[in-house]
């Protein structure tokens, strides 16, 4: 079987694509660094050519809202046009929960629309929402930061390790397409305040922690459980707990825990950050 993984280069794409390479599989990596440019079309279509299944974890990496919805607009629907021409048989996106609750909000809006693209084409697909990743909390948290205090909203969430996220998606790519879509989290749900004081306490941080509904998460007001999912989603075998504690025996020889910015944050959300374009 062969599989094409757009976004292949980035924190998902790297793991997907090698756990796809360790299953036997044939693997496509689509990335501006390997020549291909979903944006403008550059080299998609003979990518694709003999291509079984596409798997788009890709993010544009842009923080203006018009920027990443013109990202996924363009992307989306080169993407889908080769795949038809292609004859490809599953389309599976890496989305975001929350996606249809804040749809209305910059990198959300973006995301909706990438996925009614994928669920209107005529092809097969599969839609995967995750919630935000472990690693990118460290950047989550400390983009409230001023200094002296964390301004934080009080939001649920719950998280989920990257590699949980790229088990799913080797899963879902053994099997029938959904046609619909499927939410994953991770199995703790806590206030995001809470998973900043874990992080602040296994850092030895002495940053205190200012919880308001008037801090923004990356541009939208919210609170509740938008970054929860329903009752019936999957839930992945990683808890936080475990994950930080390995972060930080690997941080301790080689820094890997606190990269926010090389995690490439910026200013997107984390579920937003899903995988680098290229």
């Amino acid at each position: 079987m062969t599989i094409a993984v757009v976004g292949g280069t980035g924190m998902v794409g790297r793991r997907l694509v090698a756990g796809l390479r360790v299953d036997g599989h044939d693997v496509v990596v689509v990335a501006r660094s390997c020549g291909i440019d979903t944006v403008t079309g550059m080299g998609l279509a003979e990518a694709l050519d003999g291509v079984n299944i596409v798997i788009d974890v890709s993010s544009p990496g842009y923080a203006a809202a018009d920027d990443m919805h013109a990202f996924f607009d363009a992307s989306c629907c080169n993407l889908l046009e080769a795949e038809r021409s292609a004859g490809v048989a599953h389309h599976i996106a890496l989305s975001a929960v929350g996606t249809d609750r804040l749809g209305t909000t910059g990198y959300f809006r973006a995301k909706l629309l990438q996925e009614r693209l994928v669920a209107g084409s005529a092809i097969p697909f599969t839609i995967l929402r995750s919630t935000p990743f472990y690693e990118y909390l460290y950047g989550i948290v400390d983009l409230g930061g001023d200094g002296r205090c964390l301004h934080l909203a009080p939001l649920l969430m719950q998280p989920i390790a990257v590699n949980d996220v790229v088990a799913a998606l080797q899963r879902i790519a053994l099997e029938h397409p959904a046609n619909a879509v499927i939410e994953i989290a991770g199995p703790d749900v806590r206030r995001l305040d809470r998973f900043a004081e874990d992080i602040l306490g296994a850092n030895e941080d002495p940053r205190d922690i200012v919880v308001s509904p008037e801090t923004p998460y990356f541009g939208a007001h919210m609170q509740g459980e938008a970054l929860v999912v329903s009752s019936g989603s999957s839930t992945s075998s990683i808890r936080f707990d475990d994950w930080l504690r390995e972060s930080l025996e690997i941080s301790s020889t080689a820094d890997l825990a606190r990269r926010p910015v090389e995690m490439a944050f910026s200013s997107t959300p984390p579920s937003a950050r899903l995988d680098g374009s290229g």
